[in-house]
């Protein structure tokens, strides 16, 4: 069997062997050695916040007269690749780590200088245009940028995904309630028969429990626009420019359309996550929701026999094989 081909790093533990295509360098590599846990590696949505996050610093530290144009615009051009997904597969970490998330900080750092290496065609591994530390993580910490990007990467889903899905479906059930106002049926308090109602209020009911379910969706985004960068490594903004973090957040919103801004205060913004617990909070209603509108569907479509039977669902699929 043909072995793969190798190349050497160094880090400031010393040297390390990995594959010779790998983006990533020796830091990474020693993670993955070290955090072998679940398997599981962090998401699309993640790694594109982690490749933003990179492309506004170097729009921004270039802006500030700190990197040069043909630095900055390597990163760029790298951390573009990053954000679309043309590097996943050289993010090969578990999210099992370190705590800080030090190592996948390091682990976009890497891709991006020696896809920048590349770029400027040059042999992976080479520091001679664009460093991982010195200009790719140029005026951040991991302590900064792995809350931001968890804030980031969970304000878009939250834009793009769960609100207009929400917007969609209590649209549809409005417009169910409507076609079903004229129809009565009986009210049931646990199950059991109480006084008669209209089908179509049911159902105005769900279309209003969706639409709180939004604006709790919207609640989560609002506390997710405020961000850590700029607080460094334990808060103070040590070694970085003191207008990165607004010049950063200002290229965010151009590319996410969402307003992010600076923490109020570092300290509270990197030594706990009381935001996402919120975001978490609001997301868990709108999934109690959802779920107590689809076993009502449930309840009222069994039978066709024995059961409420007062509504049919359009068949998808055979039911039981013994049936």
């Amino acid at each position: 069997m043909t072995e793969k081909p190798t190349r050497t790093e160094k880090d400031s533990m010393g040297e390390m062997t990995l594959p010779a295509d790998a983006l990533h360098g020796a830091s990474t590599h020693r993670a993955v050695l070290n955090f072998p846990v679940s398997g599981y590696r962090f998401s699309r949505s993640f790694i594109r916040a982690l490749g933003l996050i990179k492309w506004a610093a170097a729009q921004a530290n270039h802006d500030l007269g700190l990197l040069d144009a043909e630095r900055a615009a390597l990163i760029e051009q790298a951390a573009e690749e990053v954000a679309e997904g043309k590097l996943d597969d050289h993010f090969p970490l578990d999210i099992f780590q370190t705590g800080s998330g030090t190592s996948t900080n390091t682990n976009a750092n890497e891709v991006i200088a020696n896809r920048c290496a590349q770029l400027a065609g040059k042999p992976i591994g080479s520091r001679e245009h664009v460093h991982p530390n010195d200009h790719v993580n140029m005026g951040q910490s991991s302590n900064d940028v792995i809350p931001s990007a968890i804030h980031i990467s969970a304000a878009e889903q939250l834009k793009n995904c769960l609100i207009p899905a929400l917007e969609k479906l209590q649209s549809a059930l409005e417009a169910k309630a409507k076609e079903f106002w004229d129809i009565i049926k009986i009210g049931r308090t646990h199950l059991m028969d109480a006084t008669p109602i209209r089908l179509g209020q049911e159902f105005s009911g769900y279309a209003q429990q969706v639409a709180c379910g939004k604006e709790r969706a919207q609640k989560s985004l609002e506390i997710l626009r405020e961000l850590a960068l700029g607080g460094t490594a334990v808060g103070t903004g040590l070694n970085r420019h003191v207008d990165l973090p607004k010049k950063m957040l200002r290229h965010l919103e151009q590319r996410t359309g969402i307003a992010f801004y600076e923490a109020k205060n570092h300290f509270e913004a990197q030594g706990g996550k009381d935001a996402v617990v919120e975001a978490r909070g609001q997301l868990k209603t709108i999934a109690v929701s959802l779920f107590k509108i689809a076993n009502d569907i449930r309840w009222l479509s069994s039978g066709p026999r024995c059961g409420i039977g007062e509504i049919q669902l359009p068949a998808t699929q055979p039911g039981s094989s013994i049936m």
